[in-house]
């Protein structure tokens, strides 16, 4: 069952495509204005051994494909852009201080097809330089606290053209370790604590992605730093915005974002990952030999954060991409359908 029992649109077909264009253009105006962000073009693919790709957990597979008048040379449609930002700061001469934003598209064919995963995925990927004086666990808590405080005024704007949009978010974000929670909950799953934890505070960053054996989550190891000793036997620079979705009394990962790796960071994160042989790649080079600023980033997703501002249980009625025969018969059933 992909839909709560009882459910029922908000808005109708017509309304919901207005709000989702308000609520995208409110959310970029306020997280551009909030972190001094500029919008840029990036690309939908790139080539397949500059290591400029994000492998996500490592085992997902990027769409490949290869360009004739280029002498068949391999490409593959990105997974994230969250190197190619980095990268784009450099290149582009940015301060610190200063970022860029841009929509990220991408296709993950290997993710699952639910109520609130697609294989299309949608998402503001952002990136800013700092000062790497500012590696610290207070400059990452201070920028997650923008970017929520940026959310709630987007909930409130949206609410006053469509007053049905009540905001159910708390008013501060609260933050929990994931070592700190595996040891309140150790009998719980990963996913399950990250439901306890969202159902009891409202909002919720999840420090630590990436680091523990195992780990609370997957987490690559050449770009967030989810290794580094933060003080207090905690590790991790880096983390997640998770939100109580009251539609579907569940979990919802809105944001992954962190501080990401300096010289030390990326080589000992490629040894404990054991893929020390990416220190040869194209991105992995420029990184190691000092051309990158030190910076911070993420990804937040559209989709995601549309499905909850305006209270839809299924990411298929604000996005359009494919989806089971069953589940649109079940959103039908609902009154509803899957875009």
């Amino acid at each position: 069952m992909c839909f709560p029992e009882g459910y029922r649109p908000l808005l109708g077909a017509h309304e919901t495509e207005k709000a989702i264009k308000d609520a995208k253009d409110i959310f970029e105006r306020e997280l551009s204005g909030a972190l001094r962000l500029s919008r840029v073009t990036s690309p939908l693919f790139v080539p397949s051994d500059s290591g400029i790709n994000d492998d996500l957990n490592g085992v997902e597979s990027p769409v490949r494909f290869t360009v004739r008048n280029l002498g068949a040379k391999h490409m593959e449609i990105i997974q994230s852009l969250a190197k190619w930002k980095r990268m784009a700061l450099a290149d582009y001469g940015f301060q610190t201080g200063r970022g860029i934003y841009t929509d990220m598209n991408a296709l993950r064919p290997d993710d699952d097809i639910d109520a609130i995963h697609s294989i299309y995925v949608d998402q503001w990927d952002w990136e800013k330089v700092m000062d790497a004086e500012e590696r610290t666990l207070d400059y990452l808590k201070a920028t997650v606290r923008t970017i929520y405080a940026s959310i709630k005024r987007t909930a409130f704007l949206l609410s006053e053209d469509f007053p049905v949009l009540r905001d159910t978010l708390p008013e501060e974000i609260t933050f929990v370790h994931s070592e700190d929670a595996a040891a309140e909950y150790p009998d719980l799953t990963p996913q399950e604590r990250e439901r306890e934890l969202a159902r009891r505070y409202g909002a919720i960053f999840l420090i630590g992605i990436g680091y523990g054996n195992p780990p609370h989550s997957g987490r690559a190891p050449d770009y967030d730093d989810w290794s580094t000793d933060t003080g207090s036997g905690h590790h991790g620079l880096n983390g997640d915005i998770i939100v109580w979705d009251t539609v579907r009394s569940d979990s919802l990962e809105l944001s992954s974002m962190g501080i990401r790796v300096d010289h030390d960071a990326l080589l000992r994160q490629l040894e404990i990952r054991g893929c020390e042989e990416r220190k040869d790649l194209y991105w992995h080079r420029r990184l190691l030999s000092g051309e990158y600023p030190q910076t911070i980033g993420g990804g937040i997703g559209q989709s995601r954060l549309c499905m909850f501002l305006l209270h839809k249980a299924h990411v298929g009625e604000v996005q359009a991409s494919v989806w089971p025969e069953e589940a649109r018969a079940e959103a039908r059933s609902h009154g509803t359908q899957l875009l």
